[in-house]
């Protein structure tokens, strides 16, 4: 399996934003935050998330956040999320919807969505993600029947 762009993203307990792993200690990890490029050193104490591990709840299955962020860059065409994450819970779930029809409304909470909608501005900002966008930018490789 390919690394995944988000396996040394993190989010820490008690820490706004996310981070980007440089080291791992004994005790924890030293990171990076996206947000102003401070280091941070966390102890074991703390609560570590990796992105690439967070799954968001589906109606069916569950989806990868890394999958999200994809349809959520084909939705915006590469650009920032529409919706600002302070919006009203009804529109951040409008969106969401737009982004992933098939997400469980009863253990998907809005403030989830506004945590997605936060993390995805800023690995766009970082350059984080780099998706292909529209098909019809890249030649055919095979006859599309």
């Amino acid at each position: 399996m390919s690394e995944s762009t988000l396996d040394k993203i993190l989010t820490i307990s008690g820490k706004p934003g996310l981070f980007k792993m440089m080291a791992q200690t004994r005790t924890g990890v030293i990171a990076l935050s996206l947000i102003d490029q401070k280091k941070v050193v966390t102890n074991m104490g703390q609560q570590i998330n990796v992105l690439s591990e967070i799954r968001v709840f589906g109606l069916k299955d569950e989806m990868p956040l890394e999958e999200i962020f994809e349809m959520m860059f084909r939705l915006e065409k590469g650009k920032a999320a529409r919706v600002k994450p302070k919006a009203s819970k009804e529109e951040l779930e409008a969106y969401f919807f737009e982004v992933f029809q098939d997400y469980d409304e009863e253990r998907v909470y809005g403030s989830d969505i506004k945590k997605i909608i936060q993390w995805y501005n800023m690995l766009l900002k970082a350059g984080f993600l780099k998706f292909e966008l529209a098909k019809e930018e890249n030649p055919p490789t095979t006859e599309e029947a």
